[in-house]
């Protein structure tokens, strides 16, 4: 076993290919082991160098439309009136907690996809520089 650090994108790819082919390691065998050790390392540098970000709110509103073919019509008992909704999902306007709550009850949208991240976002949705 040959493991060290994952410091560049290099390394990274090299991990990824070795993982690869120990995928079919037999459990408790030294290739499995080297498996769990590598698999570890490659989260850590993902975690630090390739993090997933939760969408934005509005994002999360716009998925469930698109997958449950809802209209910005159907989100009125949610949001308020065409005007409010228009504007919450141009993001000229912030969710407010009553909306977060009924967008949550009602539509079962998770909460933690419906609270804005202050430290990565802006209140317009983009996201703010790392």
């Amino acid at each position: 076993m040959n493991i060290h650090p994952i410091k560049t994108e290099r390394d990274y790819d090299q991990t990824l290919a070795r993982i690869d082919a120990l995928m079919e390691a037999e459990p408790g065998s030294p290739a499995a082991d080297e498996l769990d050790v590598l698999v570890t390392l490659v989260e850590a540098y993902e975690a630090k160098h390739h993090p997933i970000l939760p969408p934005d709110p509005v994002d999360a509103v716009y998925f469930q439309m698109e997958e449950l073919g809802l209209t910005s019509k159907d989100l009125e008992p949610y949001i308020g009136n065409s005007a409010r909704v228009s504007a919450v999902l141009n993001r000229k306007r912030p969710l407010t907690l009553p909306m977060i709550r009924r967008l949550h009850n009602g539509r079962r949208i998770p909460l933690e996809a419906l609270v804005m991240n202050a430290d990565r976002r802006s209140f317009s949705g983009n996201r703010a520089d790392p």
